[in-house]
């Protein structure tokens, strides 16, 4: 029997995950990531360039809004931070949900760059449900304190 696929994803996976979860109780009740459920490790992809002064991170964030990213520099470690909320009271006025896939949650990734790098040495944009961050090949230096970066664009 076929069942529909909706993006790559079979719309009845989480009945067909190991004898319908009966033996894998976490399978049968979505032990995924909150945010995402179990493709959750698809979020936060990341491709770093590195150019002849700068790395170039390219983030991938799809669904958020620039309103719902935080970018902070705390001792030469750089975090991203993305949190998403949906209203989960809301109704659907044509009929009852049967499968929601939208979840409410935060999701973060920290690289180290270096006790050489500012706040005010970071570029970040938001494209396209893309971060992208520049940021310059410095000398190692005393830390700087915890800050936060404004995001373009």
């Amino acid at each position: 029997m076929m069942f529909p696929s909706i993006f790559g994803e079979n719309v009845l996976d989480d009945w067909n995950d190991e004898n319908y979860g009966l033996m894998n109780p976490s399978a049968f009740f979505g032990k995924g990531s909150p945010l995402y459920g179990k493709h959750g490790g698809n979020i936060m992809k990341t491709d770093i360039r590195e150019t002849d002064k700068t790395y170039e991170m390219d983030i991938d964030l799809p669904g958020f809004s620039k309103d719902n990213i935080q970018i902070q520099l705390d001792k030469g470690y750089l975090t991203i931070v993305a949190s998403k909320l949906l209203d989960k009271e809301e109704k659907d006025q044509k009929g009852a949900y049967i499968r929601q896939e939208r979840y409410s949650g935060t999701c973060s990734r920290s690289f180290y760059v270096g006790g050489g790098v500012t706040t005010n040495d970071v570029k970040a944009r938001f494209e396209d449900g893309v971060l992208k961050l520049s940021i310059p090949k410095k000398d190692e230096k005393e830390l700087d304190q915890n800050k936060y970066i404004a995001i373009e664009g």
